[in-house]
């Protein structure tokens, strides 16, 4: 019989649309993240990330979970959520406060992070996150603990991620459904970008692009901070069914052949080797067609080349438009097609690498590849536990005398008072 969670005990989520996943962790006394159990189940409820299906995603969450207590040996109660459909929205707002030249003190900063807290409108979006990530100190930017220092004016720079309310409230109520509490829900690009990229990275300039199932997110990362990102209905799933749909096969079959036989990349071997195809529907016991290794490659690259001019366009709306020394970081299921780097550095024209899972302890070989990069972003996330401006009480007076001008948001209030 599973025992009762310690304190400190981590549980992540990844609910997506070809598998839920979950994942519980033990903070070290050393701060390193420890893999005590993992679980997975299919995902048959769940469509282009949102959810379709709330009893049949209620399901998969509680039995993915259920396998992960098995395998640590305790019983969970609280878990984070990973939220990965289209609609997220990624804003700095940047706020000052006057401080008059005295020395910055922890009041300072808990007032301005107030202010910040009322001067968000997400204009009837839900935010997800509420996060001050640099300061400045009388202009300069980049300052991460101003504590002590003297200033005339204080500034905070806050990342907000916001969306439609909606997903979020049916997400949070298939999990609260299988007797599980939420702690938080977390935009995927946020989770998988820690999992997958190092803090250089993000303070260079890097995009990430996540191929799931039914979505691929693609984020851009400036200044240490995730600077704007774009979701394109389309994945990994659309490659298997445009396989099953081409040789009249089942998609179970599609999706094993494209593991095991596909690839992005064309060698003249693919012209020679042949493979057996499993029809749809038997036709009495007749043996099934045959096709070449180049003829089932032909239909993946088809579908890859859509997908990335939808990647190329994204990236140059987020201000990713010069190539010339800027890195992609590939990620998801659709990662661990056989050549896809190689292909995506051809297509994209940036130099792309492979992003897996970093910085936890005794994870699985099954559970390290990149389709478990959000997960370890989460449980990451979770041991990181970010200040969030949600928690605060508002400001009892304004302090704010500069905000962007351009900032999507301007107000906050509304939406925390109406978030679920």
């Amino acid at each position: 019989m599973a025992k009762t969670a310690p304190e400190g005990l981590i549980t992540a989520l990844d609910v997506g649309s070809s598998k839920v996943s979950a994942l519980i962790a033990q903070k070290a006394d050393d701060g390193q993240l420890v893999v005590l159990g993992t679980g997975q189940r299919e995902s048959r409820g769940v469509k282009r990330g949102y959810v379709a299906d709330m009893h049949a995603t209620e399901l998969a969450i509680r039995e993915a979970v259920e396998q992960a207590e098995r395998i640590a040996g305790f019983n969970i109660e609280d878990v984070w959520v990973s939220f990965s459909a289209g609609g997220l929205l990624s804003d700095i707002v940047k706020l000052e406060a006057d401080l008059g030249g005295h020395r910055v003190e922890q009041a300072d900063i808990d007032e301005l992070l107030k202010a910040g807290r009322d001067a968000i409108d997400p204009q009837g979006k839900m935010i997800l996150h509420a996060q001050p990530t640099r300061y400045t100190v009388d202009g300069l930017g980049g300052v991460k603990r101003p504590l002590g220092l003297h200033a005339d004016k204080l500034g905070v720079d806050i990342h907000v991620v916001a969306t439609e309310g909606s997903p979020v409230r049916n997400l949070d109520h298939c999990v609260r459904s299988a007797h599980l509490e939420v702690r938080s829900i977390i935009a995927a690009p946020v989770a998988t970008g820690l999992a997958c990229l190092s803090e250089e990275e993000r303070e260079l300039g890097v995009a990430l692009v996540e191929v799931g199932a039914g979505v691929t997110n693609v984020s851009v990362f400036a200044a240490g901070v995730l600077a704007g990102l774009a979701s394109i209905p389309m994945g990994s799933a659309d490659i298997t069914d445009d396989i099953a749909s081409a040789l009249g096969t089942a998609r179970n079959w599609a999706e094993r052949t494209k593991c095991f036989h596909g690839s992005a990349n064309l060698s003249p071997r693919d012209n020679h080797e042949m493979i057996d195809v499993v029809p749809a529907i038997p036709d009495g016991g007749a043996e099934g067609p045959r096709v070449t290794k180049a003829q089932l490659n032909a239909i993946i690259r088809q579908r890859l080349e859509r997908l990335m001019a939808e990647i190329q366009k994204e990236l140059k709306k987020l201000g990713f438009a010069d190539p010339v020394g800027r890195q992609i970081v590939l990620t998801g299921g659709g990662a661990e097609l056989k050549g896809i780097a190689d292909y995506a550095q051809q297509a994209l024209g940036s130099a792309v690498r492979v992003g897996r899972p970093k910085g936890l302890i005794a994870l699985p070989e099954a559970h390290a590849g990149p389709a478990f990069a959000t997960l370890a972003g989460l449980a990451r996330f979770a041991a990181a536990d970010p200040i969030d401006l949600r928690a605060l009480e508002p400001a009892p007076h304004q302090m704010v005398t500069k905000a962007s001008a351009g900032a999507l948001f301007q107000r906050l209030m509304a939406a925390f008072r109406s978030n679920y």
